[in-house]
């Protein structure tokens, strides 16, 4: 019997492995996407601004919001998934790749904003994920999103007019991505 319950492990382990790894990807991913959907994709561009798209009746966002509400749990997957080594791995190439894709009126925003904000979600998941996955996911995601769009807004637009669009628009983001968490708390029922 040992050697079966040995061979599921090691099954579950590859599986988490896996998946860290693909959501390390996502996550580095989703920062040129984020970049580029604010300069190419909305519903309204603004000359000189962001483009934006609708995120409730009468509030529009920076485009990019989506994406951003996602990062913040796939950075979260990861560290579960592969430790808190590569959880802060994830967050210092994000912010190199940030500053290296963004258009050149966003890099110093953007770089800082993804850097201070995921900095905040990994402090507050860490300790967190321990006593429930979910409630870290939520309050860690909550915390960043909020430091990312009153820090981004600010230093890239001068102001913080989009901001409850960009709060709105990374809270659905958020939402859709939750549910992924009671995937990732059956592969990875503790962290790595």
């Amino acid at each position: 019997m040992g050697s079966a319950d040995d061979a599921r492990r090691v099954g579950a382990g590859h599986v988490q492995r896996r998946l860290g790894w693909l959501a390390f990807i996502l996550f580095l991913g989703s920062i040129p996407l984020a970049n580029w959907l604010i300069e190419h994709v909305g519903t309204v561009c603004v000359p000189a601004g962001p483009c934006l798209i609708p995120v409730a009746p009468g509030v529009m966002a920076p485009s990019g919001v989506v994406t951003v509400g996602a990062a913040l749990v796939l950075r979260d997957i990861v560290q579960r998934c592969l430790g808190t080594a590569l959880g802060l791995a994830a967050i210092l190439a994000g912010a190199l790749l940030s500053a290296l894709m963004s258009p050149p009126a966003l890099v110093f925003a953007s770089a800082s904003a993804f850097l201070l904000s995921e900095i905040a979600d990994f402090a507050v998941y860490t300790p967190l994920q321990r006593r429930s996955l979910l409630w870290a996911v939520l309050l860690s995601s909550l915390g960043g999103l909020l430091i990312d769009s009153v820090v981004f807004l600010y230093l890239a637009f001068g102001g913080l007019e989009y901001l409850p669009g960009q709060i709105l628009g990374k809270l659905w983001a958020l939402l859709v991505a939750v549910p992924l968490v009671r995937v990732v708390r059956r592969i990875a029922p503790t962290p790595a």
